[in-house]
């Protein structure tokens, strides 16, 4: 059981009840031994099932069916593995499950879906428990205004748990309170996408929650209401969707009641900065609270470096075509929709460690995104020094030469930002919080709006408004390698008062309304590809984009962008990666993920299967 009392609601000042919350199936009956609804009737009890409630967000259930990493809702492997973000990393045999699923060739047997499936549902549950438990308090404890807003919380997160599960699998079955073991009616099943149920959900959330709360991590208004035009993102309804983007970017607070803000790129992914400005939904993290790691961000437990941090376990690396895209063009500082992919950025792909006329591209343009997303040899790696290659990869010639770098701490505030991850992972439990909805994630859906059923100068400015905190040149990495001493590749030379790459970022100056709405939309599509990389989105973008389910990129966009990503790698000579010779995606079907059998079996057939399994 986890530790509650510093997940999620910082700092713990509801009453927490030691509860065994447990779902060993999808709404199976309450287990034996656990508090019964007439103990919890009280506003402490209630307050307890919120905690219990909100404790999922991060996708990890201890002692639940499976590792942390198959259920997080980081989604590196669902969102970011599944598409042209990154390659799974590690050796080729190292994590089968997650193997398949970056060579398209899972099945509904495949040992990370399921866990998945029954984490979120266990939130879900959890959800339903606080509803359903509020009409039973009777002792005048929970007033009417508290008993409103708490149904608006639970609401929220039967909401996010739903959306979960409706970005991988889209058909899956909608349970609200009302379904129940004792009401016998639990065996439902999913005859198609349930997007109304869901921005039901967030509605009704965002209609009760306040705009500030006591405790970080609770959700508010705002973040209802990003959660909702997310929703509608994925459902197409972009003209439901603009004003409640406008709203959140007129009048949008945090939590904490702080107004939204683009804060520099880094400070989104460093916990000492964390529940900035920028943050409208953050799943929360601690470590040296006494649980053993595990209210860490066991999401990312493997995705280090095999050198320098923490020193395992190789996993998440990001791709040749991803760092490519990061090229811009030399005179307007803009991407290379259409040519980034033409021919890799240099890289030390075969170099060994110890070379010393290895240096990295120092005169190719790129955005400074990418050296705060990508860790790449030659240039510093936080503040870890030199990012030494090699020596840094589990296995180069399979995972390629890239590390990610997003979850990953400092190291002067690695005492404090690290833990050990159930007693067998050292410093692999990180307070590195996770950014489920950021704010230049609501900025470029805006944009994307406008693309669709706005204007397309208004797009233009709303993607310039990210644009433009790339361009502050006074966040962009310093430290070139200028040499090495006494001929030792571990003792770079570095020069800190030059910038570590030829960093380039350009605005667009008209060209959205000059070149039409496919090249808006094109931009904008980019555009998130740079800003949210490696943050778990990717995949469930360009499932979104297809016309197959509804998206104006047409038919077959999505397999059309994957399978050249897939030429790509296995044209790359020095880049034997066994797993994706001969991989494809297929149209139709590969867009979705299988439900897992053990659900289909459960139910006795009434959840199908998804199209194509």
């Amino acid at each position: 059981m986890k530790n509650l009392k510093y997940k999620i609601i910082i700092p713990g000042t509801f009453a927490v009840i030691a509860l065994t919350i447990s779902c060993k199936k999808f709404l199976e009956k309450t287990p034996p031994g656990t508090l019964n609804q007439s103990v919890l009737a009280s506003k402490a009890g209630v307050d307890g099932l919120l905690i219990g409630a909100y404790s999922l967000v991060d996708g990890v259930l201890q002692d639940g069916p499976a590792d942390p990493w198959t259920s997080g809702t980081n989604n590196w492997i669902y969102g970011g593995v599944a598409a042209d973000d990154a390659h799974k990393g590690s050796t080729p045999g190292d994590q089968p499950g997650a193997a398949q699923i970056e060579s398209y060739t899972a099945t509904s047997v495949n040992n990370y879906l399921d866990p998945k499936w029954r984490v979120m549902y266990n939130g879900i549950q959890r959800a339903n428990d606080v509803i359903r438990e509020l009409p039973l308090v009777t002792d005048g404890s929970v007033s009417a205004d508290y008993a409103k807003e708490v149904t608006a919380e639970a609401r929220f997160l039967r909401g996010f748990y739903h959306f979960e599960l409706a970005k991988i699998w889209r058909n899956v079955p909608y349970a609200d309170e009302k379904v129940t073991y004792n009401n016998n009616n639990f065996n439902i099943g999913n005859p198609g996408p349930i997007w109304d149920k869901i921005e039901a959900d967030f509605a009704a959330a965002a209609a009760d929650l306040p705009a500030s709360q006591p405790q970080i991590g609770r959700a508010n208004k705002y973040a209802a209401e990003a959660f909702l035009a997310k929703a509608y993102m994925f459902d197409h309804k972009y003209t439901q969707a603009k004003p409640i983007l406008a709203d959140i970017i007129a009048n949008g607070v945090n939590s904490s009641g702080v107004k939204y803000a683009l804060e520099p790129f880094a400070n989104n992914f460093n916990p000492a900065t964390r529940n900035g400005p920028e943050g409208i939904f953050v799943v929360q993290t601690s470590v040296g609270d006494n649980a053993l790691g595990f209210n860490g961000n066991g999401g990312d437990v493997l995705n280090f470096p095999s050198g320098g941090p923490a020193t395992c376990c190789g996993f998440y690396q990001p791709s040749f075509s991803f760092v490519n895209a990061f090229k811009v063009d030399a005179t307007t500082g803009l991407p290379l929709f259409n040519t980034y992919n033409n021919s890799d950025l240099k890289n030390d792909q075969g170099v060994v460690a110890g070379d010393i006329t290895y240096f990295p591209d120092q005169t190719t343009p790129v955005d400074p995104r990418l050296d705060y997303t990508v860790g790449r040899r030659g240039i510093p790696y936080l503040d870890w020094g030199i990012h030494p290659g090699a020596s840094w990869a589990r296995d180069q010639a399979d995972g390629g030469p890239y590390s990610p770098i997003k979850n990953v701490y400092y190291k002067a505030n690695q005492t404090t930002n690290s833990d050990t991850y159930g007693g067998w992972a050292p410093n692999q439990s990180t307070a590195n919080a996770y950014n489920a909805i950021r704010y230049a994630d609501v900025i470029l859906w805006a944009a994307e709006v406008e693309v669709e059923v706005g204007s397309l100068a208004q797009a233009e400015v709303y993607v310039n408004m990210v644009r433009a905190r790339a361009a502050t040149t006074s966040n962009w990495v310093k430290g070139r390698v200028t040499g090495y001493t006494a001929g030792d590749a571990t003792k770079p030379i570095v020069d800190n008062s030059q910038y570590a790459a030829n960093y380039k970022v350009g605005l667009y100056t008209g060209q959205f309304t000059a070149n039409g709405q496919a090249y808006a939309r094109e931009a904008v599509h980019f555009e998130r590809r740079l800003e949210l990389g490696m943050e778990g989105h990717r995949f469930f973008d360009l499932q979104r984009w297809d016309g197959i389910y509804g998206g104006s990129s047409g038919n077959g966009y999505m397999a059309g962008i994957l399978n050249s990503y897939l030429a790509h790698e296995n044209g790359i000579a020095s880049f034997p990666q066994t797993l994706l010779k001969g991989a494809k995606f297929t149209a139709g079907k590969n867009e979705l993920y299988p439900i897992p059998q053990a659900q289909i079996d459960i139910t006795q057939g009434n959840i199908k299967q998804n199209p194509g399994y």
